[in-house]
């Protein structure tokens, strides 16, 4: 029997119409165009308007374009897995929502939560689904509407992040093609450093708990640069020198866009130039679980079937991981 692998056949990606620039941010904090690229590489960010919208609105749309894009029909799809930090409610799952809004009937679906790393572990998750033949149509959504937890009072966070999301589309391959190997990681004890304070059941919401703006993401950005820089970058070594692969080999790299610095020594670790690294973090920020979706779509055209591709992120928690992925579809 042939080796199965889990392939991206199709990729769709949603981001808000709203540009929260720099210059806007200039207005509202104590800060400049300057600072904020020097430092993380973002010059803009989208930003999801409008009362009453949550995740499931960016999702939706990238879902349904996903599946006109694959020529699928709803019904076709077995299960749906959402990565974000920001789900629509508590409960019940965001992925439940988007299916009920696309018509998507026969499958189950559940989220999935590892901070900026979800979209990463979602994939492997998915894929062990295809794997083992369960299943022959699984969506991945990574998506997160951030702006409903960035403080924008707080420099050190508001200049970060943005809204946006992306879904790829997983089903059998057995020309050796799609995710082929994956190391994911996590160390609990970095909550410390990146974290949201209140809304869990340690800390319910109250009128204390608001006042003291404790809902908004809190990050010590120093403790949570040098750990990323580290462990992005070595899991990203590990899993080439695992399956044999030099920096030659390699067709891109598809980072999460936490922050270009982090990026940039990914990339020297692994021996690539920056013509191969796939970098958007400039016009939508830190969109969480959505960067490397929203990395994949945005490149799409320029991807060839049988390239190399390293998925590589870290997030909150703290997690991370890196995929060894060979694409599946030419871009055209």
């Amino acid at each position: 029997m042939e080796k199965i692998h889990a392939a991206i056949t199709g990729i769709e990606s949603y981001v808000p119409d709203y540009i929260l620039t720099n210059q806007e941010l200039e207005k509202m904090i104590d800060t400049t165009d300057e600072w904020i690229t020097t430092r993380t590489g973002v010059k803009e960010r989208r930003i999801l308007k409008g009362e009453g919208l949550g995740l499931s609105d960016m999702c939706a749309p990238a879902v349904t374009a996903l599946l006109e894009k694959t020529n699928t029909s709803p019904d076709e799809i077995d299960l749906v897995i959402c990565a974000t930090t920001t789900p629509d409610m508590v409960f019940p799952a965001t992925s439940n929502i988007v299916c009920d809004k696309v018509g998507i009937k026969n499958a189950f679906g559940f989220d999935l939560n590892a901070a900026c790393s979800g979209f990463t572990y979602a994939l492997s998750v998915g894929a062990q689904f295809i794997e083992t033949r369960k299943y022959k149509k699984v969506i991945v959504i990574g998506g997160d509407k951030m702006s409903s937890i960035i403080d924008y009072e707080d420099r050190t966070t508001c200049i970060i992040f943005g809204d946006g999301c992306g879904a790829a589309l997983l089903e059998p391959n057995e020309e050796g093609l799609g995710i082929i190997d994956s190391i994911l990681r996590s160390d609990g004890s970095g909550r410390a450093h990146l974290h949201q304070k209140a809304g869990g059941s340690i800390k319910p919401a109250s009128h204390e708990t608001v006042d003291a703006r404790e809902h908004f993401v809190y990050q010590e950005g120093k403790a949570v640069f040098k750990f990323a820089v580290t462990n992005m970058a070595d899991v990203s070594a590990e899993i080439m020198e695992k399956n044999g692969l030099t920096g030659d080999d390699i067709a891109w790299l598809v980072p999460h866009q936490a922050n270009k610095r982090i990026i940039d020594a990914t990339a020297r670790r692994m021996g690539i130039g920056d013509e191969k690294v796939m970098l958007n973090i400039q016009k939508y920020g830190n969109t969480t679980n959505g960067t490397i979706p929203l990395c994949l779509a945005d490149w799409q055209s320029q991807l060839k079937k049988g390239d190399n591709l390293i998925i590589a992120a870290f997030g909150g928690g703290f997690t991370w991981g890196a995929l060894y992925v060979k694409w599946a579809i030419n871009g055209k």
